[in-house]
């Protein structure tokens, strides 16, 4: 490790009245760019320096100095825009020139923005618009960049990145699934209309997070098996999550895994089985009403953690009560009559009791809804459908790995960038300011 003493003058021009502390801040924020130039460059000068004598002290014969670059570079990164013009050496022995602080310290030869100048409006863009992440930097930071440059830039991490690999010693034990439409275009805008947009998510157990495992586009639930088998340990996998979208249950469920339907979306869905088969809002209310006062449809979550072992009489009596009326209901469901509506309930009665009979069997709770779940992927979809409105295949994808990293994963995302800038941290030891006063008199 080595010193470098800096020696920074600041002159201030005040006012004699009226200086509010707000008015202070933002005086010094206005000079925060100049500032950090100056301080920036000064270091970088330092070190060049050092290593042109280090060089020269290693090999005379070899490495001579070559003067400065025609122009200075202009990089910019989170402490404003920096302007510096690069010393350069010959290296005798290899025949080429080369400016020996720009590859020590690994300055991109044809990119101005830094890594570091474009962490923020990429974490941004997942919330908003690439223009308006692009505005906001500029008038939080006063850094002024085009929104291409920052999409170019998240593709570009996507591409370097890869969340979505081998995963199989990883003891997932539930698996959720779900998707939306999305907008799609092709080249030169071309509208390719709406397809299915999927993903899926994996948790350790009753006591664990749910984290994405993947993302697809227009890509059908079986080709998603074989993908999800390929790179997670499935025979592990305990319990399916899922709406029971068509599908789902015929390509995810294993032999032997659990299937737990999501309880909002089947109190939500049987209305428009009935209006499918010919029973307008009056003809349904007596079969809605039969649905709701069906036991297990009114639980929560918290309910559920307030069981103990002693309420074991408790839970198989409601297990009972559940059963019977689901079988009352399909009573009251006449097969001619309402076909569609009858088959949904028949397929609905034993997925949506999965929770109970899991914690029967060992006395642990898991998630009654997905709705809760897919709230994390809420503000998301809205970004997608709202803000972007269409995307291209690639695009979204790359987005969406972004997403992984910004949204699911905050730790990764800072290790990421971390990683990316492969810095060194250099430590301020010692700071000292003395301020002088100047008057003018009038």
């Amino acid at each position: 490790m080595s010193e470098i003493t800096m020696d920074l003058r600041l002159v201030f021009k005040i006012p004699d009245s009226g200086l509010r502390i707000n008015g202070l801040i933002q005086g010094l924020k206005e000079s925060s760019s100049e500032i950090h130039e100056t301080i920036l460059t000064t270091l970088m000068k330092a070190l060049e320096e050092r290593m042109i004598e280090r060089l020269l002290q290693k090999d005379p014969e070899r490495y001579r100095r070559n003067g400065h670059q025609s122009k200075s570079r202009h990089l910019k990164c989170s402490l404003g825009t920096i302007s510096y013009r690069f010393a350069q050496m010959v290296d005798r022995q290899k025949g080429r020139t080369f400016t020996p602080l720009a590859e020590a310290l690994s300055i991109p030869a044809y990119e101005h923005y830094l890594d570091d100048a474009l962490e923020p409006p990429i974490g941004l863009s997942i919330h908003v618009s690439f223009r308006r992440a692009t505005s906001e930097i500029e008038r939080i930071q006063g850094q002024r960049m085009s929104h291409t440059t920052v999409h170019s830039r998240l593709q570009k991490f996507a591409h370097e990145h890869n969340p979505f690999g081998d995963l199989k010693e990883v003891p997932f034990q539930f698996l959720l699934v779900d998707g939306t439409k999305v907008h799609l275009q092709g080249p030169s805008g071309k509208d390719l209309g709406k397809v299915e947009m999927r993903w899926a998510l994996a948790s350790l157990g009753s006591e664990s997070r749910f984290e994405p495992v993947g993302f697809w586009i227009d890509t059908d639930w079986a080709q998603i098996r074989k993908d999800l088998q390929r790179r997670l340990n499935y025979k592990k996998l305990k319990i399916l999550f899922s709406d029971g979208g068509p599908g789902i249950q015929e390509n995810l469920l294993r032999k032997g895994m659990d299937h737990q339907r999501c309880l909002w979306h089947g109190k939500r869905e049987f209305p428009y089985l009935l209006y499918a088969d010919g029973a307008k809002k009056t003809k349904q209310a007596p079969f809605l009403d039969q649905l709701q006062s069906i036991p297990i449809m009114n639980f929560s979550k918290s309910q559920m953690e307030r069981l103990r072992p002693e309420d074991r009489p408790l839970v198989e009596r409601i297990s009972k009560q559940t059963q019977q009326g689901f079988q009352a209901l399909l009573d009251a469901l006449s097969p001619e009559k309402y076909p569609r509506a009858r088959a949904y309930i028949e397929n609905l009665i034993q997925p949506v009791t999965t929770f109970l009979s899991w914690w029967l069997k060992k006395g642990k709770i898991i998630p009654l809804n997905t709705n809760a779940i897919e709230s994390a992927f809420s503000h998301v979809c809205n970004r997608i459908k709202r803000v972007g409105r269409r995307w291209s295949e690639k695009g979204l994808l790359n987005w969406l790995q972004v997403v992984f990293y910004k949204i699911f994963k905050p730790d990764l995302w800072n290790l990421q960038w971390q990683r990316k800038k492969r810095f060194l941290k250099i430590k301020l030891i010692s700071i000292q300011a003395i301020c002088y006063w100047s008057y003018t008199i009038t």
